[in-house]
């Protein structure tokens, strides 16, 4: 099982950016997608999830600025991050749960808002 993301990279402070995540070796469905992220000296922290019956979760700092758009057909999923401030300057980490419980994780991608 591998999770590619792409889309990452440096917005000025109130742009947009796309992130996205395709999956290969999964012939399984998935329970939950989502993304994570990780700030310099900070944990991993939730950014957002969508199930398999595409309910969302958002954390409140991206609440009405972030969406989280899933192909399940594709094992894809995407981070729609719009209002970008410095704050979330960030590892951005990809994050497939299968129902057997197992977690799979992308490499990561940098998203860096400069003020």
């Amino acid at each position: 099982v591998q999770l590619v993301e792409s889309g990452g990279g440096l917005v000025q402070a109130g742009g947009s950016l796309k992130l996205s995540c395709a999956a290969s070796g999964i012939y399984f469905k998935i329970r939950t997608m989502g993304w994570y992220r990780q700030a310099p000296g900070k944990q991993r922290e939730l950014v957002a999830t969508i199930t398999d019956g595409y309910r969302t979760n958002y954390a409140d700092p991206v609440k009405g600025r972030f969406t989280i758009p899933r192909d399940s057909a594709r094992n894809k999923v995407d981070l729609q991050m719009n209002s970008l401030k410095p704050e979330d300057t960030a590892v951005y980490y990809c994050n497939f749960l299968s129902y057997g419980s197992t977690n799979y994780w992308g490499q990561g991608t940098q998203v860096t808002v400069s003020s």
